[in-house]
């Protein structure tokens, strides 16, 4: 019996030091950051790309019909 709750325990273990749950939360926070990242700008560059297709559209409205 204690062999068996021994192995049991090892293989508990073994399992809980994996690496696996290690890589799962790094990518995770890699996500996360190119998440934060992509907002910063978005919110840095918002006026500037909405002038510039304003401007766009201004001068695809000016070119006349075929």
């Amino acid at each position: 019996m204690r062999v068996q709750r021994s192995r049991i325990l090892t293989a508990v273990g073994h399992r809980l030091a994996g690496e696996e749950g290690q890589a799962l939360v790094e990518y995770a926070l890699v996500l996360a950051l190119i998440a934060v990242l992509t907002v910063g700008v978005l919110q840095a560059l918002g006026h500037n790309v909405s002038s510039i297709l304003d401007r766009v559209s201004t001068t695809l409205s000016a070119v006349p019909n075929p």
